[in-house]
């Protein structure tokens, strides 16, 4: 069935209403989503001791890792859900294709099934944007040592498959997307602002559905090396531990834990999505993006905020509609701070009524795949009545004064939510996402 458009109703702020219709999720705690919901719900961590042998000489021991996920099993719980032309395009590609792009296609093809969407839209007027431009570290590093070995030994295509595009033409072709591909930056922050080109592109340019997705970010050696003598990780104390490492809002917290995951959602136009029957999980309302002007690495509180009041006006609803916020919150001592003032100065007196949960304590940092994956379990949260905890607070910092949902899961009812997602640059983002209502 090919659907034909009409003009959508418009939402609190005037603009065309965006809904959720299909979600996917692959971390370390789970790759389907009730078993996602269920882990986080129970406050389960999907932290070891790093398994990948090229991190042996790093100053990072510990982190969520990816690197036995189990591809075909994978493959073989899609064989059903997809059209069998489909699913022989996926095969295909998925054999053929970097890790990270894989990790790309499975999800994104898992979520437009969800969304039960195969055969039922224009293929021209289906978008679909890659959040976060650095996924194929170990691709490369692999290429280059065979060159340095033998030029002649390098893969054929690796100059084509270590573009970003590259991915992006897997999902159109997998999907049968014809309209817009392309990929958005942003380092941590990207999945905001990939929410924030699909709500553009169906609000302005004609779109009638579009993936978002993010894929794992492979962090090479040398990166995540880095990151450690930088001091950002979480080094001391926890490797014999690695589900206690990351403890955001804690008083001792003391750097964040890199992990890997992929997540995909489906944006759809609610006229397009109500005619064809779909399910609707949630409504986008609002994104706001800001920067700090620097290229320091230093939390900007006040530039936090403004992305969160930009969220706000855009969504065209009252910051005191806002019933609960998924924090950034990655476990560094000036970051976390940095939030908590930030939702504080925006909230006022609000901020008392809310409730704040940091789902990087059980996830780890996902990099450029955070948001959509914390968006993922935002929604699940959304629907479910039931916030997931923050694990690891063994003492709450005394300068956060805000209901961080410390270590126990808490039945709330929430309209209307905020997640938080903020990047190395400067870059500042918020989005708020909303019950749908008809």
């Amino acid at each position: 069935m090919i659907l034909s458009g009409h003009h959508d109703k418009l939402s609190p702020s005037g603009s065309k209403r965006v809904v959720i219709t299909g979600m996917s999720v692959l971390t370390t705690l789970a790759n389907a989503l009730e078993p996602f919901h269920l882990a986080l719900l129970a406050g389960e961590s999907g932290l070891i001791r790093w398994k990948n042998p090229l991190y042996a000489n790093c100053c990072s021991k510990i982190g969520g890792d990816l690197s036995e996920y189990d591809k075909e099993g994978k493959l073989a719980s899609l064989r059903e859900l997809i059209p069998a032309e489909a699913f022989r395009r996926l095969r295909r590609l998925t054999g053929n294709s970097p890790d990270a792009a894989n990790t790309i296609m499975l999800v994104a093809a898992e979520a437009f099934a969800h969304a039960g969407l195969f055969g039922t839209a224009t293929p021209d007027r289906m978008s679909a944007i890659l959040a976060g431009h650095y996924l194929y570290d170990l691709y490369k590093l692999a290429n280059w040592r065979a060159y340095e070995a033998d030029p002649d030994g390098i893969e054929v295509s690796f100059g084509l498959k270590e573009l970003d595009s590259d991915a992006l033409a897997c999902i159109a072709e997998v999907l049968g997307i014809f309209g817009p591909a392309y990929g958005v930056g942003g380092a941590c922050a990207a999945g905001n602002i990939g929410l924030r080109a699909a709500l553009d592109e169906i609000r302005h340019h004609g779109a009638h559905v579009v993936v978002v997705a993010s894929g794992s970010h492979e962090l090479s050696p040398a990166s995540l090396h880095s990151l450690a003598k930088l001091g950002a990780l979480s080094l001391e104390g926890f490797e014999t531990e690695p589900a206690r490492a990351s403890r955001p809002f804690d008083a001792a917290r003391n750097g964040f834990v890199p992990a890997s995951g992929a997540a995909a959602l489906i944006l759809e136009s609610l006229e397009h999505a109500r005619r064809r029957g779909a399910p609707i999980l949630a409504e986008v309302l609002g994104v706001g993006v800001t920067t700090n002007g620097s290229r320091s690495p230093t939390p900007g509180e006040e530039h936090m905020a403004l992305a969160m009041e930009q969220a706000l006006a855009e969504a065209g609803i009252d910051k005191s509609a806002i019933g609960y916020v998924s924090a950034h919150a990655t476990s560094t001592p000036q970051g976390d701070l940095a939030e908590a003032k930030a939702i504080s100065r925006v909230f006022g007196e609000h901020a008392a009524k809310l409730k704040v949960n940091a789902l990087k304590s059980m996830l780890g940092h996902q990099l450029a795949a955070s948001v959509l994956v914390e968006t993922v379990a935002a929604v699940l949260q959304l629907r479910s009545g039931q916030l997931y905890p923050s694990i690891n607070i063994d003492r709450l910092d005394p300068e956060i004064d805000l209901d961080v949902c410390a270590n126990t899961s808490v039945a709330c009812r929430v309209d209307f939510m905020m997640k938080n997602a903020f990047g190395f640059g400067g870059v500042n983002t918020a989005c708020v996402i909303g019950r749908y209502a008809a």
